[in-house]
């Protein structure tokens, strides 16, 4: 049976999702598609902290389907604009899971993680799947996973 460590970058693909489509993704389809690819050892979703009721509903809901919620919390800076960047604590969780696992998931557009999946694959020989929205997920993140996932209307509420 596939070991699978599956992380999700929270902030990312809400934001993808309401841009491209106007709809949220379907964390439970999602876990259910992968229950038949492996066994899912390990899923964290990482997410802003503001403590407003819908937000503690969705992670509430998240933990229920298996997943370890991992909390940062809301920073709003003088200038208006905010701060709220799991990138570091994502990759590390990452380089520490990747040895442990066949199969590395990662829910997220950002092109900064393409040089962590690059490593992973050549450090740990396990395989590196992507999912995200095709228009908005960096074309060099595509490119350095062994699979890139399309979320398209199968995977949204």
């Amino acid at each position: 049976m596939k070991r699978i460590a599956l992380f999700v970058d929270v902030q990312n693909i809400y934001y993808t999702c309401r841009e491209a489509y106007g709809r949220q993704f379907n964390y439970r389809k999602l876990w259910q598609h992968l229950g038949y690819e492996g066994d899912i050892v390990l899923a964290v979703a990482y997410a802003i902290h503001k403590g407003d009721d819908g937000q503690l509903k969705f992670q509430d809901a998240l933990k229920h389907i298996g997943f370890e919620v991992k909390l940062k919390p809301f920073i709003q800076r003088s200038d208006g604009s905010a701060k709220g960047d799991w990138d570091v604590g994502i990759t590390i969780d990452i380089m520490e899971a990747a040895g442990e696992v066949d199969s590395v998931i990662l829910l997220s557009g950002d092109g900064d993680f393409d040089l962590l999946l690059q490593k992973i694959h050549q450090k740990y020989g396990v395989e590196t799947q992507v999912y995200g929205v095709p228009t908005l997920t960096a074309k060099s993140l595509r490119d350095s996973a062994s699979q890139f996932h399309p979320i398209d209307a199968a995977l949204l509420l």
